[in-house]
This record gives C-alpha cells, structure tokens and sequence, in this order.
C-alpha cells in the first residue's frame, strides 16, 4: 500500500527549516567529497543485512555527514507519524518523551514539532556518543525548551535496555539494525516503559514487516493502535504481496543532489510505521484509503483498510454530493469519510 507525501503545517516547517540551516552550518569546513565519501559508506552500511552490536556512526565527521543527509528526511518522516497520532488522539499531549536510538535526535525534533505550543521533557538514548554530542550541539539552538534541555544519555540499544517511563516511547530507524533478539527486547521494553509508542521503519517490504511484528508485540502487551491501521486486528495485507508505507516530502541539500545526483529541490521519503497507546478510550476510527483514488467519470473508486471488514473498495458517485467532491480530492493515507469540516 502506499500513501502520499503529507504537508507539514506551519509549525512543523518553521521547525525543519531551522534544522536544516542548523545542519548547513555543521558541513562548513568539511570538504564537500569527504562528507559525500562518508555518507556512500554509511548508506552501505545501513543497507548491510547483517544486523549490528555495536554503532555504525563512529566519530564527529561521520555524524555530520551523515546527520546532514538523512536527519531531515527522518525527521519529516517520524512527524508524519506523529501528527496522524496526535490528530487522532488530540487529548494525548506527551508531557515527557524519550526518543530510543535518537541519534542527533530527528524524532526529538519531530515531536517538537508535532507538539510545539507544549512543554514537555525529552530524554534521548543511544549507543553512539558523537551523534549525541552532535544532537546536543544543534539542539542549544533550537527555538523549542524541550530540545534546548534535552537530555542525552549514552545506552546501549538492545537486550539490556532500560528506558525511563514516559508519556511517549519513539523507536525510528532502529529496528533494522538490530538481531531479532534485539528487536522484540527493545519493542516490549518500549511497551512496557511508554503509555504511547510510535515505531517508523523504512518503507521497504523488510521494514515494513519489522513494523508489522512491532505491531503484534504491542497488541499483545495492552495497546491499541491508534495509526495507521483504523484497528488492532491482524493486518489484512497478505504478507510478500504488498506492504502498506507511506511518504514525506524533503527538500534536498546541496549533499543530497551530490551523493544521489539529480536536479530536483526535494524527494519523498518512504517510510512504515505504527502508534499505539495503552488500551484507553481510543476513539472509533474511520477507514483509511490506501491506494490513489481512481477517478473516472461521475464516480471514485476508494480501495480503503476498514475497521470491520479489512480491505474493502467504496464507489463513491455525483449522487453522493459532497462526499464525491471530497473523495476527488482525496489522497492515498486520507481517513475516509474525511473528518467534519475537513
């Protein structure tokens, strides 16, 4: 399945663009080929099979590199998630958050973000101390409170992790590095430390079944899903057919076009994910639509993920008034029927 890219709101781009001139500033002085050099080899190392025990960024021109390159694509990816979560659950507001595997802390951003009129305390852990360093460094400058005194804790990322009791656990870009041991430690030690979890993977077939045993884990430890899926039932995706992801849009960096090539100011990020909350009064969901909407003449066809029945399609016609226009401007990812006044 495959969604569109979502629009940041006004609040969310304020906040990527600071993070991305925060990230400019970083790349002065290393030479442009260095830093492209260094991010061909993580890339390649992130795309390894072999799952790892230790952290793959290793010193400060690796995490500048690197954090210029993919930390505004996982931060857009990771508030796409979070605003289909907050959007959905608009009471939950998170008032301590703690970000598994943060690195330089995209996701701490994104939560910034997605929640920036309040206040919230936020903890990030990793095993790599130059991105925390990093993380910190940009961080002083942010405009959020909750960025400027973070908290940044070296942790090992795996069976032996401890994380502090939150309102929110985020776990982005971590799962695939790890064994499967690891995997299931970290998701029920996040199940179990968290009153809400949102979990975001690449949007690859790989990624997205890490999110689906994510999913299960969760479910079986008391947690309702809240996002994407408008249900807690097993996915009705038949595994190696498909598999549901969604986009965020990026504006590429001069390091971005270097290392990939190409001409356009941004890409879309793939992405895969779930949010889940402690079973708790979680508001009945509409259907989502998770193919683009076929439109023809006088009618759209709606491939949709229901609540009670999986996967189902909706024809939606002129008879029908104001829903045909709304299901015309409809996209993939979209609740169906839209929210009132929408």
């Amino acid at each position: 399945m495959h969604a569109p890219a979502h629009q940041p709101t006004g609040e969310a781009r304020l906040t990527g663009e600071t993070l991305r001139t925060a990230l400019a500033g970083l790349l002065d002085g290393l030479p442009p080929r260095q830093a492209a050099q260094a991010v061909e080899r993580l890339i390649a190392n992130y795309r390894g099979r072999t799952p790892t025990h230790t952290p793959i960024l290793r010193d400060r021109s690796d995490v500048v590199a690197y954090a210029a390159y993919r930390m505004p694509a996982t931060f857009e990816a990771v508030r796409s998630a979070l605003e289909a979560f907050r959007d959905r659950m608009p009471e939950c507001t998170p008032a301590s958050h703690v970000d598994v595997g943060g690195g330089t802390g995209a996701a701490t951003w994104a939560v910034a973000a997605a929640w920036p009129e309040d206040g919230h305390r936020t903890t990030v852990l990793d095993w790599a101390e130059p991105a925390l360093s990093l993380g910190a460094e940009i961080a002083r400058e942010a405009p959020s409170e909750a960025l400027r005194t973070a908290e940044w804790r070296r942790q090992t990322i795996g069976d032996k992790l401890v994380i502090p009791e939150a309102d929110l656990v985020t776990v982005s870009y971590v799962l695939g590095e790890l064994t499967e041991d690891g995997r299931r430690a970290v998701t029920d030690e996040a199940a179990r430390a968290g009153r809400a979890v949102v979990v975001v993977e690449p949007g690859t077939p790989d990624g997205y079944l890490r999110i689906i045993e994510a999913r299960d884990r969760l479910i079986a430890a008391g947690f309702r899903v809240v996002a994407p899926c408008p249900h807690s039932a097993a996915c009705p995706i038949e595994a190696g057919t498909d598999w549901c992801h969604f986009s965020a849009r990026v504006s590429r960096s001069s390091l971005h076009r270097q290392v990939k090539g190409g001409s356009l100011a941004y890409e879309d990020e793939k992405f895969s994910y779930v949010a889940a909350v402690r079973d708790a009064g979680v508001p009945e969901a509409p259907s989502r639509i998770v193919r683009r909407p076929q439109i023809r003449k006088g009618q759209v066809l709606l491939e949709l993920c229901t609540p009670a029945e999986g996967l189902a399609r909706e024809t939606v016609t002129k008879r029908h008034g104001s829903l045909y226009r709304a299901a015309r401007d409809a996209d993939w990812g979209d609740e169906w029927p839209p929210p009132e006044g929408a």
